[in-house]
């Protein structure tokens, strides 16, 4: 590592007491998005910030049930996922905004397929209902006058939905960073027919239990921290960033910078803009849709998803 890596990590550096680090287990994904969470565990900044944690991989169609459980006590999912599992009995709240997507999220079809519309009784690999892939799909569909109704879903979490659709399986595939890449790659089996660029509804956000932020605030904040200097590091030393993050995703520094060009990492300004304006609307027009499409039975009180005083 290189100088002005160790000097922001030490400008970065929480100042922690001797009390012994809190103990949190977070669910996450292998979205790229998420990836500044893996650089605070590796390069030492949640031990820094007094936090021991673990990361445990869980896809997002049942990273609820591991928060319920108690076998996690954070996770990092999209906004309206957080709708859901709030709607459906397992009480969240969001603390500080992650990513938004800006085409690291999209709609992969075969090349004959030249419109959304076309889409219409063709098959789709997408993540199981109540995940962002399936949301995001509903969501296109929607905005293009179609239903889920009128094409047939596969489910397939993003990676093999990559991966089956390159192999010549479905007509199209919901895919996410680094596995959009796949399809980026292989432009004779098909192209990407739309993304956030075109339809800006992903975005993510880093949460807890009430239980856990009621008692581990000091530890809530820590998080906060720990996220917004991780992207300060990403600034200070990029490339070996890229190298810790990549490696975690089975990515060279190079192919997972490709992969983070089609997103964007929300410092603390970013997070006090998005949570003051856009995260309200979006919440209630992504909880509509929700109750539009089955997902949930009626909207949750939006003003308790959020607890905005960690970014402070």
């Amino acid at each position: 590592m290189n100088k002005g890596w160790y000097l922001a990590a030490a400008v970065a550096a929480f100042s922690v007491s001797a009390e012994a680090a809190t103990p949190v287990s977070i669910g996450i994904s292998g979205w790229t998005g998420f990836a500044p969470l893996t650089l605070a565990k590796e390069a030492g900044i949640f031990e820094k910030n007094g936090l021991d944690v673990t990361i445990k991989k869980i896809p997002q169609a049942s990273r609820h049930l591991a928060l319920a459980s108690g076998d996690i006590q954070c996770a990092a999912t999209t906004v309206e996922t957080w709708v859901v599992w709030n709607a459906n009995g397992v009480p969240a709240k969001q603390i500080f905004q992650m990513d938004k997507s800006y085409g690291a999220d999209g709609l992969v079809v075969r090349p004959g397929v030249a419109k959304v519309a076309d889409l219409k009784g063709k098959s789709v690999a997408a993540s199981a209902p109540g995940t962002s892939p399936y949301f995001f799909l509903a969501w296109i569909l929607k905005e293009n006058g179609l239903t889920l109704k009128d094409v047939k879903v596969v489910n397939m979490e993003p990676g093999p939905a990559a991966q089956a659709f390159v192999a010549g399986q479905n007509d199209a595939a919901m895919t996410y960073e680094p596995y959009l890449s796949t399809v980026r790659g292989a432009p004779d089996k098909g192209k990407i027919l739309a993304t956030t660029l075109d339809y800006p509804a992903v975005m993510d956000t880093f949460g807890c239990t009430p239980k856990f932020l009621k008692d581990n605030p000091k530890a809530a904040k820590a998080f906060a921290e720990s996220y917004f200097q991780a992207l300060e590091m990403i600034k200070a030393d990029e490339m070996k960033a890229y190298e810790i993050m990549g490696k975690d995703v089975k990515q060279t520094p190079e192919k997972f910078g490709a992969s983070a060009s089609h997103l964007k990492w929300q410092d603390r300004a970013a997070n006090k803009a998005f949570f003051a304006g856009e995260f309200k609307t979006f919440s209630a027009k992504a909880a509509a849709l929700l109750v539009e499409i089955g997902i949930i039975k009626a909207t949750p009180d939006l003003d308790t998803l959020a607890d905005t005083s960690f970014i402070q």
